[in-house]
């Protein structure tokens, strides 16, 4: 592993830790920390597309159920992580689980429609990951996936104050922990709260900032054709051409 790669590495084990010592109110119930169970693939990723200065960093907000949740990579929907990033590995276990939200690592059969989405566009621009990863990147800005006593998902923008500060706070300095060993040129945001948090945690840096549209099915504009949006607006920031 070279210098780069150890950097991201190091600073993902401080943020896991971090946020291992946080605690949240109701309606969290419970909280998921795949850089602690699923800890061996985020470091394979690290270690095998963190290793090079990128041009360009996507941030995502917080792991999906069916994506990171599982793989420990962002956005990590299985087929993309195991097929087209190149990786696969056994996956433990959080310490407390919701019946209705099991984790199964690789052997997951749900489908993370986000995920998908964004990788596919990717490997559809690029044809491989080398070619992607040589000057791209894609990191989530919060490592947690939180849901109520439902199992319901819960994303960390709608949280009180109380809960968000000291959260966005280890976030914030993981987020500048990569991009200074990274060093990206763009931090694109996917979605509006990735893009603000960036644009907060990353004041003063030599950094530019975009977003583009969130891929999640819950969204009816990115339902109505996503990958082409998405394209669009990097075309406009002058990013991709």
């Amino acid at each position: 592993m070279n210098t780069i790669a150890k950097q991201a590495v190091a600073a993902a084990r401080e943020l896991s830790a971090a946020v291992d010592r946080l605690k949240f109110q109701s309606p969290v119930a419970y909280v998921y920390n795949p850089l602690a169970y699923a800890w061996t693939p985020h470091e394979l990723y690290l270690a095998k597309h963190a290793a090079s200065r990128k041009r360009v960093m996507f941030l995502g907000m917080n792991p999906g159920p069916f994506g990171m949740a599982q793989t420990g990579v962002p956005f990590g929907e299985i087929a993309a992580v195991r097929d087209w990033i190149g990786v696969s590995s056994d996956v433990a276990q959080p310490k407390k689980i919701h019946p209705k939200r099991p984790i199964e690592g690789f052997a997951c059969t749900r489908s993370e429609v986000s995920g998908r989405r964004l990788w596919g566009l990717f490997a559809e621009r690029f044809g491989t990951a080398e070619k992607f990863f040589e000057d791209h990147f894609v990191a989530n800005y919060c490592p947690l996936a939180f849901m109520d006593e439902g199992g319901r998902n819960l994303t960390p923008d709608k949280f009180p104050a109380a809960d968000a500060d000291p959260l966005y706070a280890v976030c914030d300095e993981h987020l500048r922990a990569l991009v200074s060993a990274l060093k990206p040129e763009w931090v694109i945001g996917v979605g509006d709260f990735a893009e603000k948090r960036a644009r907060e945690a990353l004041e003063g840096m030599n950094v530019q900032f975009g977003k583009v549209l969130h891929p999640s099915p819950a969204s009816p504009a990115a339902n109505r054709g996503w990958s082409a949006a998405a394209t669009k607006q990097l075309k406009a920031l002058g990013i991709w051409k």
